[in-house]
C-alpha cells in the first residue's frame, strides 16, 4: 500500500505543465504529497493494532488524519486538480477501523465519488494540461481506495490465520494436560483408594488380629510401591520423543553443525522400542559431533524378522578415534539389558556403530 502510494503523490506532484508543453515536479506539490504519505503511513501502523470491536476512529489515528486533512486542502490550489484533493482526503478514511461489511460500502461510495470529480476535473483542465502524467495521476487516485482495501483484506485474513493457529496450539496443549490429568487421576485415584481401604482394615483388625492387620499393612506397602512404580512409567511415557522425531532431530543437529547427514527410517518407525533405541540414537549422535571430525553422516533404522537394527556411519579425519570409549560402554550396556548387541566397525577414514535389538513381542 505504502508503494502503492508513493507512485500517487508523485504522479500528482509532476501532473502539472505549462502550455508550451513543458513539464516538470512542483516541489511543494512534492513535500505536501511526502507529509501526507507520512499521515497515511501512522493510520496504518496504527490498523496493526487494531481491535475487531473498537472504535471507528482510535485516538492514535487523529494526528495522521490532521496531516492528510491539511494535505488535502493544500493540493488542489498547487496542483489545480480538485480530485488530488479529493483521493488525498478519502484515501485515509477507507483505511479507518470500519466494521465488517461497512468498509467495502464505504469503498464504493468513494470510488464512485472520486470517478465523478475525475469528469469534472478533466472537463474544467485545459487540454494543453492534459498530460500523461495527469492520466497516471487520475487512475492512481480512482484505484487506491480499492487497491488498499484489498491490501487490509489480505492482512486481516492472515491475522485470522495466525489467531487460528494460536487457538490450535492451545488447544492441544489444554487437550494434552487434560489427558495427563486424566491419567494421574485414573492411576493414583485407584491406588491411593485401596491403599485406604487396606489401612483402614489394618487399624480394625490390630486389636483382634494382628498378624492379619500386618498383613493389610503389607499389602498397603505393595500398593505403594506399585503406585510409584505407575506414576514413574507415567512420567516416562510423556516424556519419550518417538523415534521418527530422535531420526529427524539427530539428522537436522548434524546438519546444523556443518555435517551432509542422511536419515533412513521405515514407515513403523515407531514401533520399534524407543527406550532402547532413543538414548541409543543421541548418544551416537553425540559422538559423531564429539570426535567423528568428518563430512557425512548416514542413520539408518530398518525391521526385520529379528528386531530391529540401527546402523549410523560416519566419515572421520585422520588421528580421529570417532567415539567415546564410555558412551559405547555405555550403549552395549542398555542394549545387552534389551537382550541386543552392539557392534563397532573402525576403518581408515570410515566410523560405524550399528545396534540390533528385538522387538517388543521378542524382549
Amino acid at each position: 500500500m505504502l508503494l502503492f502510494e508513493l507512485f500517487f503523490v508523485t504522479a500528482w506532484a509532476g501532473a502539472w505543465g505549462t502550455s508550451e508543453g513543458e513539464f516538470d515536479v512542483d516541489p511543494l506539490a512534492l513535500a505536501v504529497g511526502a507529509l501526507w504519505f507520512g499521515g497515511t503511513a501512522w493510520v496504518l501502523l496504527a490498523y496493526r493494532r487494531r481491535e475487531d470491536q473498537g472504535p471507528l476512529l482510535p485516538r492514535r489515528d487523529i494526528p495522521g488524519l490532521v496531516v492528510c486533512a491539511a494535505a488535502a486542502v493544500a493540493m488542489p490550489a498547487l496542483t489545480g486538480s480538485w480530485l488530488a484533493g479529493a483521493a488525498f482526503l478519502l484515501q485515509p478514511v477507507v483505511i479507518l477501523n470500519w466494521p465488517r461489511g461497512v468498509r467495502l460500502r464505504v469503498v464504493i461510495a468513494v470510488t464512485a465519488a472520486l470517478v465523478a470529480i475525475a469528469v469534472i476535473d478533466r472537463a474544467q483542465t485545459p487540454v494543453e494540461l492534459h498530460s500523461p502524467v495527469w492520466a497516471i495521476g487520475m487512475i492512481f487516485s480512482i484505484a487506491l481506495p480499492t487497491a488498499s482495501v484489498t491490501s487490509l483484506w489480505w492482512w486481516d485474513v492472515l491475522l485470522a490465520f495466525d489467531r487460528a493457529r494460536g487457538v490450535e496450539s492451545r488447544l492441544a496443549a489444554t487437550q494434552e494436560r487434560l489427558r495427563v490429568a486424566t491419567d494421574v487421576h485414573d492411576l493414583q485415584g485407584h491406588h491411593l483408594q485401596v491403599i485406604a481401604l487396606q489401612l483402614e482394615l489394618a487399624e480394625k483388625l490390630m486389636g483382634r488380629d494382628p498378624d492379619a492387620a500386618l498383613e493389610q499393612i503389607r499389602a498397603a506397602r505393595v500398593s505403594v510401591a506399585e503406585a510409584t512404580q505407575g506414576t514413574r512409567e507415567l512420567a516416562t511415557r510423556f516424556r519419550t520423543v518417538s523415534l521418527a522425531d530422535e531420526i529427524a532431530n539427530a539428522r537436522d543437529l548434524l546438519q546444523a553443525a556443518g555435517i551432509s547427514a542422511t536419515a533412513e527410517a521405515p514407515d513403523d518407525v515407531n514401533a520399534a522400542p524407543a527406550d532402547v533405541l532413543g538414548p541409543v540414537i543421541r548418544e551416537t549422535t553425540t559422538n559423531v559431533l564429539r570426535h567423528g571430525g568428518g563430512r557425512r553422516a548416514r542413520l539408518a533404522l530398518e525391521s526385520g524378522a529379528d528386531g530391529w537394527r540401527y546402523e549410523i556411519v560416519n566419515d572421520r579425519a585422520g588421528g580421529q578415534d570417532g567415539a567415546d570409549g564410555s558412551g559405547l560402554e555405555g550403549i552395549a550396556r542398555r542394549v545387552a539389558e534389551a537382550g541386543g548387541s552392539l557392534d563397532v566397525r573402525r576403518e581408515p577414514h570410515e566410523f560405524a556403530v550399528v545396534v540390533r535389538v528385538p522387538g517388543e513381542g521378542e524382549r
